[in-house]
């Protein structure tokens, strides 16, 4: 069977989907269930949204000359797959952790590909997908690391940090990376307060170092050492989903980005508490911001921090950054137009337009350029604050930042809608 699915021509399936559907019909029900089964966890693992997998695996199943259902939230996707629609169906829940891996993600939309170009078997590539799951970090760990402090060098200047709030900001996002790495190794309970304890151990080292540097704002330090971490494409993506009416992904993706939120809040409120309790802290008049013109030189370190963090492949990095980098010129436009929520709009309509032109020209996963993107847009430090501020005392504040947090998701969501109804995206990862 697979001698026969592999010695056709390469460019026979463009002819029309009939002729697609004979072609891998050969395969087995049992071969395609298993095959898509593969996909779909990896691709869950990777980081593909609900919607783009659930539409992804129901034009794979149609290619193959079957009818699949497919439901995906954030802890389980249910597989159902029947031979016709007046057949009986082959259900499967299975639990798999989601995850961001936007190189493996790449990979993944290689093999489908040459699957559904009838250049390669389903064996070997359900086994080239397990090879993939073991691949290391295309950039390595000290580029990763990397990337945590070139977000943190970029993101403090962004948000009003002085040099002094840039340079610790910059030396703790580090320390987060160093983090990263030991509760992997520790285990599923360590990552799961991952937030929380990142957050405590940079709230008790900034508050130390402020005993030296009165003007050194705590909580702007916190927030981009920990930005990475920070929730809000989740908070983002479950906003959307609940707008869109898929619920149980939606409030699944939304409460968990609320709880990580609390937990990073928490962590950092903690920290700053019980070194406070020990050492007397004096505030110091702020300090200066850092000029204009450097906010603007170091937004491209920022957007390749993104990029390196996120594990995008080497292939698409460039591309990756052009997209962020675009987005933020939007934002830019957008806000001298009229005011911060219109360059959100603005910005994400063009990053979603550019990654879907990308994507048809490449034929790669919109998800690898659009998703760093999206994070540069995303509204979780706007939350952040606002928990800050209501932990602080201030409610008034925390209250206006934190609905704001939402304001700015739904802005997302629409950018999305809007950008995806100018430019059709393909079905892609």
């Amino acid at each position: 069977m697979e001698d026969k699915q592999s010695s056709m021509p390469q460019g026979k399936n463009s002819s029309g989907n009939n002729l697609e559907r004979s072609e891998n019909v050969n395969n087995s029900f049992e071969e395609v269930y298993h095959f898509l089964k593969k996909v779909g966890v990896a691709a869950h693992k990777y980081g593909s949204t609900s919607t783009r997998l659930e539409a992804f695996l129901d034009g794979l199943s149609k290619r193959f000359g079957y009818t699949g259902v497919f439901r995906s939230n954030p802890s389980e996707i249910i597989f159902a797959l029947s031979k016709g629609n007046n057949d009986p169906q082959r259900v499967e829940i299975i639990s798999t952790p989601s995850g961001l891996d936007l190189d493996k993600l790449a990979r993944l939309g290689e093999v489908v590909d040459q699957v559904k170009k009838d250049t390669l078997s389903l064996n070997k590539a359900s086994g080239i997908i397990d090879e993939i799951d073991q691949l290391p970090d295309p950039w390595g760990k000290f580029a990763s690391m990397l990337g945590y402090a070139l977000t943190g060098l970029g993101l403090a200047p962004l948000l009003g940090g002085s040099w002094a709030d840039t340079l610790f900001a910059t030396l703790f996002s580090i320390l987060v990376y160093g983090l990263v790495l030991l509760c992997g190794r520790l285990g599923r309970v360590a990552t799961e307060w991952l937030p929380l304890t990142s957050a405590f151990v940079v709230g008790v080292l900034a508050t130390i170092v402020k005993l030296w540097v009165p003007e050194l704002n705590l909580v702007l330090v916190i927030l981009c050492a920990v930005a990475i971490l920070l929730p809000g494409y989740t908070i983002s993506l479950g906003t959307g989903e609940l707008v869109a009416q898929r619920v149980v992904s939606g409030m699944a993706n939304l409460m968990n980005g609320l709880v990580t939120l609390i937990k990073q809040v928490a962590g950092g409120w903690l920290g700053i508490v019980v070194m406070t309790s020990i050492i007397p802290v004096v505030s110091g008049s702020p300090a200066s911001p850092v000029s204009q013109t450097w906010v603007y030189l170091l937004v491209p370190p920022l957007l390749a921090g993104l990029c390196l963090a996120f594990q995008v492949s080497r292939r698409d990095f460039f591309p990756a950054i052009m997209v962020c980098g675009i987005a933020y010129l939007g934002i830019l436009f957008g806000s001298t137009l009229l005011n911060a929520n219109v360059g959100n709009l603005l910005g994400t309509i063009v990053a979603v337009v550019v990654s879907t032109l990308w994507a048809r020209q490449t034929n790669r996963p919109t998800s690898i350029v659009l998703i760093p993107a999206i994070v540069l847009l995303v509204c979780g430090t706007i939350g952040f604050r606002g928990l800050a501020s209501l932990a602080g005392g201030d409610v008034a504040l925390g209250v206006q930042q934190f609905f704001q947090m939402f304001l700015v998701a739904l802005t997302l969501f629409a950018g999305i809608l809007i950008g995806f109804t100018i430019v059709r995206p393909e079905n892609t990862l």
